[in-house]
């Protein structure tokens, strides 16, 4: 009989490396996210009825934007773009508000898990939850008859508007969430989303808002539209518009830095 090499097992403890640990976050907070019926409703439902609705009123009246492209061609990147900002902005800052209230986000930063890992985390699931908006938003446009500009600039272009939105409008929601009440930033969020959707110049071109949208373009929704419609109308980066974005990025990852409060 043969003989069993036996041996000594060693544990090696420790945290897993920080990247899956931001990934693993991540994941959790898209699909909690996803679950959530409110925000399922910000993220998907209101764009694409927004869309469907645009594109039917503007056929039927006439709506002129001021350039030669299709309705649905200008309407659907705006919409891309709305659905980007109800993300980032007001689902993010109602589901961190509410967190904040119940204890969670207290108990998540006494984890192992860094806490610029659970905000990076936050974050990197926006981006996964903006994936099926581009599919679903996407797909209802194409049925609509939406064209996009082809080619690998279009990507560069609306990769640079997403990633600057998204940076954007989430250290503004992590702002707006770290200072106000769970109440209180559910009722701010969403005026302001409706605010943005009305006079943000995020669906609508700068050109329907008349000398207003010389104000509007300096706005993050604004910036966002145009990066996001410059994107799929010309096939290039809207690179004042991704400055713009940058801009408020900086200005609300600062103000997030010295204000947002863990419980």
């Amino acid at each position: 009989m043969s003989e069993v090499a036996t041996g000594t097992f060693t544990p090696k403890p420790g945290g897993a490396p920080i990247t899956q640990q931001v990934v693993a976050q991540a994941l959790m907070e898209a699909k909690l996210m996803l679950r959530n019926g409110e925000q399922l409703l910000l993220a998907v439902v209101i764009p694409v009825m927004v869309l469907i609705g645009g594109v039917t009123a503007g056929n039927a009246i006439d709506l002129d934007l001021g350039s030669d492209r299709g309705l649905v061609d200008i309407l659907t990147p705006g919409v891309l773009a709305l659905a980007i900002m109800s993300t980032s902005f007001t689902s993010l800052a109602i589901a961190t508000g509410f967190e904040r209230r119940y204890g969670v986000i207290k108990r998540l930063g006494a984890s192992p898990l860094p806490r610029t890992g659970l905000l990076a985390g936050k974050v990197l699931a926006l981006g996964c939850v903006q994936l099926v908006q581009l599919f679903i938003i996407g797909g209802v446009g194409q049925v609509l008859g939406w064209t996009p500009a082809a080619g690998f600039g279009t990507v560069v272009a609306f990769f640079l508007a997403i990633a600057g939105g998204t940076l954007a409008f989430a250290a503004l929601g992590l702002f707006v969430a770290g200072v106000l009440r769970a109440e209180a930033t559910l009722a701010a969020a969403n005026l302001i989303y409706l605010l943005l959707l009305a006079g943000g110049a995020v669906v609508l071109p700068l050109t329907a808002y008349g000398a207003y949208g010389d104000v509007a373009r300096w706005l993050p929704s604004g910036a966002l539209g145009e990066a996001v419609r410059t994107a799929f109308l010309d096939g290039a980066p809207a690179w004042r518009d991704v400055g713009v974005l940058l801009a408020w990025a900086l200005l609300g990852s600062t103000l997030t830095a010295r204000t947002f409060k863990w419980e």
